[in-house]
């Protein structure tokens, strides 16, 4: 498939990228302004935002599940949905089936989590369950497993370490530039010292927000993916998706017009399947076929998605139009 390679190379290009060109450029920052001290500099502040990111990545599980309300899927009660997981987990090749999770809030979405203290994860929310049928799930749960398959939740950490540097650099190269201009005397060039530090460090603080931007494109690029996997390991995985996105976004609009604060939710929104920041505000629930033509038909600019963890609903679906049928 034309569309799935080029998918794959882009996510590529864009690890090459992030990964590379960022470590050249903080070698070649830290380089110019301390010589043979940058170095020594920036492993000690890789140690210390590595072992940051690790630890937040080790126990993010637990705070989760305190946020979303989340808890074991009763083999009883969401039995049914516990089958298609492990169905789907086989399908996948996967060797270990994620355990199941209900998050018992109600704003429809799903997400994949996890770590190797708790293992994969994949959790549905009540709101979910409640407005998507069977087939809709399936499909849902085939774009999380994608996730749990593809190791997003270990990639995305790995691949936000270099802007974090970049920042963390920055913040303290700007604050002891400014110590330094504040407290030497001008006569033994501290000052002019103290300002070149400060301009690297306002120079890292840029480029760390330009490698976010970056970050954020990939984890869209990942979504895609997710969909891709979505679209191959389920029946129809394509159109079920498509119905199951646009319902939550109908469904999640409706929660909006009834006065729920859905912003609440966007804080982990990088785990959702959809953006609770992207609804459709519909009157009713109108027929879902032609809600999905209707979003296909909006022009998306850069703008819509700079800053967002999803595509814009509109090039989503147009890219599940390319797996219809696959």
């Amino acid at each position: 498939m034309v569309s799935l390679m080029k998918l794959r190379l882009g996510m590529f290009g864009s690890i090459a990228l992030i990964v590379g060109v960022g470590s050249l450029v903080l070698m070649a920052i830290l380089t110019y302004l301390f010589g043979g001290f940058g170095i020594d500099i920036m492993i000690m502040a890789l140690a210390i935002v590595v072992m940051f990111n690790i630890l937040q990545w080790l126990f993010a599980p637990h705070i989760i599940d305190a946020i979303y309300k989340v808890r074991p899927a009763d083999p009883y009660r969401e039995g049914w949905l516990i089958n298609i997981v492990e169905r789907i987990a086989r399908i996948s090749g996967l060797k270990k089936v994620p355990k199941v999770m209900i998050a018992e809030i109600n704003v429809p979405n799903a997400f994949a989590y996890g770590s190797p203290l708790t293992g994969p994860r994949v959790a549905v929310t009540r709101r979910a369950i409640e407005i998507l049928n069977r087939d809709e799930l399936e499909a849902v749960i085939a774009h999380e497993i994608g996730h749990v398959k593809h190791r997003d939740m270990t990639v995305m950490m790995i691949i936000s370490i270099i802007p974090a540097i970049m920042y963390w650099l920055g913040i303290m190269l700007m604050r002891y530039g400014m110590f330094s201009a504040a407290f030497r005397s001008s006569r033994d060039r501290g000052s002019e010292g103290g300002l070149i530090l400060v301009l690297g460090g306002l120079a890292l603080a840029a480029l760390s927000f330009i490698f976010n931007l970056l970050v954020l494109w990939f984890s869209r690029m990942r979504e895609y993916y997710a969909d891709t996997h979505a679209a191959l390991s389920v029946n129809n995985g394509a159109l079920k998706l498509q119905r199951a996105l646009a319902k939550i976004l109908i469904d999640t609009g409706f929660l909006k017009r009834r006065g729920m604060k859905v912003e609440k939710y966007e804080t982990l929104k990088a785990l959702f399947i959809a953006d609770p920041g992207h609804r459709v505000m519909a009157r009713g629930y109108i027929n879902v076929d032609s809600v999905i033509a209707e979003i296909k038909s909006l022009k998306v600019s850069i703008w819509d998605e700079l800053f967002s963890t999803h595509p814009h609903p509109a090039k989503r679906f147009r890219f599940l139009d390319n797996l219809v049928g696959v």
